[in-house]
């Protein structure tokens, strides 16, 4: 195999997942060295460029490779290619975390984690302490010492209004799982912040950046959202972050995704000022401090669902591609959904491409109204490491 010329070798190498990488690299040196542009998503012969990430789908996990290359090209434009992943096909899953090459899931049952490095093929279950809950957030991340770390925020619903709050649900402590001792420690706080349950957690360079409020008080009608961030080696959280945007309109949308797990990014869309979305990315970043540069401003037809809607950027491209449902027109009927994933560019550049079927499961009550059984598509940047999860005898 190590005769095949290189253009031949990276279209062969184009069509294997993700998850098969590492059994491709142990064949001989050069494929080795070719599925390392692979892996990290371009061809040195073709410069083509590919986003290589998960992605959520109906509650399975699929490995996912985004061309880039073809963006405002329609000449050149290639579909995404979605494949669902099969050493979980047997697991349905509603969540998934992103840090250091690992992939933390979230069980819909939720009777258990699992742990999974795609790139080794190595997979853990992760018991819980007690119990754990639909309402919980969760992050993955490593201390200074490499050492990776599960987090679980967990709460109760304030349904007597004893915290200002009537039927919201607060955030009441947290607690580690560590891999290595295979054990959990609990922590009880009471924070002045709260972590809406839409909302998921982004680690960079081991840390977790969650979007957080303030607890609402009696009479109060808007809410100001701030990055808070959490530490592994501490094991605390720390200082609250600013967003580069104001945040009081209660219909805004906000999320966060990251870039090459080096920087934050931020999708804001305003729900008063004709739908404008805006994408800004970290110049600087650490537990303390932050500053912004913006990325990408567009007011074009993209309306993000405020429960899906997470995304990734292209630097190169000056491109973001927004996945979310399209639940508008004769895209919806009462059980099916279209994905959609938004390209969004300069310009005003718009392109929506259909990325497959979202059924809703949910089942109809006495009164006629169907109880939501949805899954939120999901996508998250991978790279590959060869952390290993400690696997117990």
């Amino acid at each position: 195999m190590s005769d095949l010329p290189d253009d031949l070798a990276e279209e062969i190498l184009s069509r294997v997942p993700l998850t098969s990488l590492s059994a491709v690299r142990s064949t001989c040196r050069k494929w080795n060295d070719l599925s390392k542009n692979q892996v990290f998503g371009k061809s040195a012969s073709t410069g083509r460029k590919q986003f290589l990430g998960f992605m959520l789908k109906d509650y399975k996990v699929c490995s996912m490779k985004f061309d880039l290359q073809g963006i405002g090209n329609e000449g050149d434009f290639v579909d995404p290619s979605i494949k669902e992943v099969s050493i979980l096909d047997q697991v349905e899953i509603t969540q998934f975390f992103h840090c250091g090459g690992l992939l933390l899931c979230v069980t819909k049952d939720r009777s258990r984690l699992l742990v999974w490095n795609p790139y080794l093929g190595q997979t853990r279950w992760i018991q819980p302490r007690n119990t754990f809950r639909s309402e919980d957030r969760y992050a993955v991340g490593y201390d200074k010492n490499r050492n990776y770390k599960i987090l679980r925020v967990f709460g109760k619903y304030d349904t007597k209004g004893e915290f200002g709050s009537v039927d919201k649900y607060l955030i009441f402590g947290y607690e580690i799982y560590e891999l290595s001792s295979s054990s959990w420690k609990v922590f009880n706080v009471s924070p002045d912040w709260n972590i809406d349950s839409y909302q998921r957690g982004v680690s960079l360079k081991g840390h977790t950046y969650f979007l957080a409020e303030e607890r609402w008080t009696i009479g109060r009608r808007n809410k100001t959202e701030e990055i808070i961030s959490f530490d592994f080696t501490t094991e605390k959280f720390g200082k609250r972050l600013p967003l580069p945007f104001k945040t009081h309109d209660v219909g805004n949308f906000v999320s966060l995704s990251c870039v090459r797990e080096e920087q934050l990014a931020v999708l804001h869309q305003s729900s008063v000022i004709d739908h404008t979305l805006e994408i800004w990315v970290s110049s600087n970043i650490d537990l303390g401090a932050v500053s912004w540069s913006k990325f990408l401003r567009t007011t074009s037809f993209c309306r993000v669902d405020f429960q899906a809607g997470s995304f990734f950027i292209d630097e190169e491209k000056k491109v973001a591609v927004v996945v979310d449902l399209d639940n508008g027109g004769q895209a919806r009927t009462e059980t099916h959904y279209n994905q959609r994933a938004n390209i969004i560019g300069e310009d005003e550049y718009y392109k929506p491409v259909n990325v497959g079927e979202a059924l809703d499961h949910g089942k109809l009550n006495k009164f006629g109204f169907l109880i939501s059984d949805l899954c939120r598509p999901l996508v998250c940047s991978y790279v590959p490491s060869t952390a290993q999860l400690q696997l117990q005898p």
